[in-house]
């Protein structure tokens, strides 16, 4: 169980929640492992099998305090609540907010995008001594590295995207020699989706679609609308919001795709190509990602803006949280995920 920005995170599978006069009890196995009282408490995420007592249920509904149940793959599942009385303003300042700073959000998401990409290219590289002499990688990292001062320079985000288009095409240019294990039976000429049409794309495809669909879970959590996003434009049934926020995190799904091809935990029989061309992992190979996906979600980061460690898994909702209390007014500015 962590408490992070006055809200309870149950990230213990089976650890039950029970209420004790004017606390909140934790259990597992029947024992009492943690006991936090009510006070400041402003939510609680359970990602735990066996939930909560309906005695606590009830408590937190008559303290306004809302209880989500997200399924341990991160997958949204319901939220009890009292009646709805700070949500619907929550989103008019949403609304709001992404008409006035939409630019500003932008500016600040697509650089943290390219700096945590850099980032990613240079652990690489670390651990890689043969390709820190590489030109083109090293040209990659000057495009990103000044993809960043772009971005500021412009006053509308079409041309943030346009700038965050060029940077993208240039990084996935050279993504194939971040793929240094040479026995992998791979190789990666260029993004492509809807569908993808290699292995190596179709693994991409689907860990980012698992990464969008956590952030969307988190932002329902702190009452935001993940349909309503300040970059994405608005698409019937797109969650722009979660697409947003997940732009920051994309450099950690692609570590983790790499992780797995460069360590031969996913190979050839994972993979089957449809008729129409289109490549997408099968039942064995999915099994395989999710198990590796949860063991992911379980490790610490360090979080540049709390300063202290945090499961990786909370992260979208560390980011969620961050950017309801800046909507709010709460803080002054949204800080986004800097990898450092």
């Amino acid at each position: 169980m962590r408490r992070l920005l006055n809200t309870i995170y149950i990230t213990d599978e089976e650890m039950y929640l029970a209420l004790d006069g004017e606390n909140i009890v934790c259990k597992l196995e029947n024992e009492i492992k943690l006991r936090v009282p009510f006070d400041n408490i402003e939510g609680i995420v359970c990602m735990n099998y066996v939930g909560c007592s309906p005695a606590l249920m009830g408590k937190c509904v008559s303290k306004m305090i809302p209880i989500n149940f997200i399924s341990p793959q991160g997958r949204f599942l319901a939220k009890v609540c009292g009646e709805t009385k700070g949500n619907v303003f929550l989103r008019v300042q949403q609304l709001d907010c992404f008409r006035e700073n939409g630019l500003t959000l932008t500016q600040n998401t697509m650089a943290a995008k390219f700096s945590n990409t850099r980032q990613l290219i240079k652990r690489t590289l670390h651990d890689n001594p043969e390709l820190r002499e590489d030109n083109e990688i090293a040209k990659i990292l000057d495009v990103l590295y000044d993809g960043i001062e772009k971005v500021y320079d412009t006053e509308q985000i079409e041309s943030v995207v346009g700038i965050e288009g060029n940077c993208a095409q240039s990084y996935f240019s050279i993504f194939n020699k971040l793929i240094t294990n040479k026995d992998v039976p791979f190789t990666f000429n260029y993004r492509n989706k809807r569908p993808p049409l290699d292995p190596v794309n179709a693994l991409l495809s689907f860990v980012y679609t698992l990464e969008t669909t956590e952030y969307g879970a988190a932002l329902e959590t702190v009452g935001l609308d993940s349909y309503i996003g300040f970059c994405h434009t608005l698409r019937s049934g797109r969650k722009s919001l979660a697409c947003d926020l997940v732009e920051e995190a994309r450099c950690i799904v692609e570590r983790f795709c790499l992780s797995l091809l460069n360590l031969k935990i996913v190979g050839e029989e994972d993979f089957e190509k449809q008729i129409s061309g289109a490549v997408y992992l099968n039942e064995d190979g999915r099994k395989k990602v999710l198990a590796k996906w949860q063991e992911k979600k379980r490790t610490d980061i360090q979080h540049p803006y709390l300063k202290q460690k945090i499961p990786f898994g909370l992260l979208p909702y560390i980011q969620s949280n961050l950017l309801a209390k800046y909507v709010r007014g709460d803080i002054e500015a949204y800080p986004p995920y800097l990898q450092k």
